[in-house]
């Protein structure tokens, strides 16, 4: 795993796209994450990118917690751990910042990514609109 540099901001940002597309017709409009700035979140250091970028983490350190803002895998990529691998990078990424949690959210409509957190130990904290969008809030406490 690395940080994405500004040279990579093209490949995040097309595989943002080719990872969210099939999920439009799913929720009826486009997820969150294909409307981020990604040259802002290269540019503050919080993408990280598995080194052949066909799957990436968007970090945010908040007060007590790590953000999972994004998880993104290339969709032929699918289905071999890259996902589980990037969660496994932001749990390091919050021990290595003496934060204590994570948090993400997702669409409600995406009940694999829903399941997938929940196998890896993220709880339901709440669900609420974000942009017109409604979202499942989940959190992991880290073990100390």
């Amino acid at each position: 795993m690395r940080l994405a540099r500004e040279a990579d901001r093209a490949a995040v940002e097309k595989l943002v796209h080719d990872a969210y597309s099939p999920w439009i017709e799913v929720i009826g409009m486009r997820p969150l994450p294909m409307e981020a700035d990604y040259a802002a979140f290269i540019a503050a250091g919080r993408v990280h990118v598995t080194p052949d970028l066909r799957g990436l983490v968007v970090l945010v350190p908040e007060d007590g917690v790590l953000l999972v803002e994004n998880v993104a895998v290339d969709p032929g990529s699918q289905g071999r751990g890259i996902g589980r691998g990037l969660l496994a990078h932001a749990e390091e990424e919050a021990r290595r910042l003496g934060l204590p949690a994570l948090r993400l959210y997702t669409n409600v409509k995406m009940a694999s990514n829903i399941s997938l957190y929940s196998s890896l130990g993220y709880v339901e904290t709440g669900r609420e609109g974000i942009e017109g969008r409604s979202v499942v809030l989940m959190r992991k406490e880290l073990s100390s």
